[in-house]
């Protein structure tokens, strides 16, 4: 029998943070047939939320970090809505913003702190689509802002 997520991050030794809340009028996530889109996150960690401009007040290996607690946020969400982590038959696609100085363009290496990590926990099944955009301004000037598609159980 194949290893569980639920399973497989205690053996990382990965704790997800709480489920995030809406900030405005919309959902954290709304289900569609066997397709769960995640709304915008950002990237809250045990030491607060993530702010800042990356190029500038966040260095590139920060922005990593805020990519990857902007992911758990995300999975926290997601268990929160499907009960478990297990239920995620794979990674569609994600889309991330990361809030730039300007003239930085390794959005690319800052996402890959949100890839990498659903790689980690999904294996093969954590493999997405992706894009990965540079914008001028974010919401309360967090680093990061990313959606997600998943394929559902």
């Amino acid at each position: 029998m194949a290893q569980g997520i639920e399973e497989r991050l205690r053996e990382l030794g990965i704790e997800l943070p709480p489920a995030s809340r809406p900030v405005a009028n919309y959902v954290s996530c709304k289900q569609v047939g066997d397709r769960l889109y995640v709304g915008g996150h950002g990237p809250v960690s045990a030491d607060g939320v993530i702010v800042g401009k990356v190029g500038t007040a966040v260095c590139l290996e920060e922005g990593r970090r805020a990519a990857r607690a902007t992911a758990l946020s995300i999975l926290a969400t997601v268990r929160d809505a499907l009960g478990t982590l297990d239920r995620v038959r794979e990674i569609v696609r994600v889309f991330g913003m990361v809030n730039c100085a300007p003239g930085f363009n390794q959005t690319p290496q800052v996402l890959d702190g949100c890839s990498d990590l659903l790689v980690d926990v999904f294996g093969e099944r954590g493999r997405h689509t992706r894009s990965a955009i540079g914008v001028a301004e974010l919401p309360f000037d967090i680093a990061v802002e990313i959606e997600m598609e998943l394929q559902v159980e």
